[in-house]
């Protein structure tokens, strides 16, 4: 009876701290704004595709909002979390700025993104499955 109850309690603490570890996981996308330093796409380079400003994303955990600046105009869309599993709704009405290749690059790819994670140096990290799609770090 006694390995029974050993194992159980295992499961339980397990199970705790699961829960713990993606609650914290969550939480450090908040109170925080992002700014993309990384991004696939065309053969352009990154300066060249945000020249004058990088894009940027600040999540609100009450509204599950996402909202910042694709590099020219402002942005708003909601999102659903799911432990570290993600997902952008299509963002909402934009100024209506053109400023070259880097703004539908940014929207494009992050409609793609479906988990995200924190790199060892604390950098956000915007995913396609287990491919990094964008990465954030923190503005300061």
């Amino acid at each position: 009876m006694k390995p029974l109850k050993s194992i159980f309690i295992m499961a339980v603490l397990c199970t705790i701290i699961g829960c713990q570890s993606s609650k914290s996981l969550a939480d450090k996308l908040y109170n925080t704004t992002w700014e993309l330093e990384y991004i696939p796409g065309p053969r352009i380079a990154f300066n060249g595709l945000f020249p004058n400003k990088k894009p940027q994303i600040t999540f609100n955990k009450d509204t599950n909002n996402v909202e910042g600046n694709n590099g020219c105009n402002g942005y708003l869309a909601d999102y659903t979390l799911n432990e570290n599993n993600i997902s952008f709704g299509e963002p909402g009405p934009t100024t209506m700025m053109y400023c070259g290749e880097g703004e539908k690059v940014f929207l494009k790819t992050m409609k793609q993104v479906n988990k995200f994670r924190f790199d060892e140096e604390g950098k956000l990290n915007l995913m396609l499955d287990d491919v990094d799609m964008m990465r954030f770090k923190k503005v300061e």
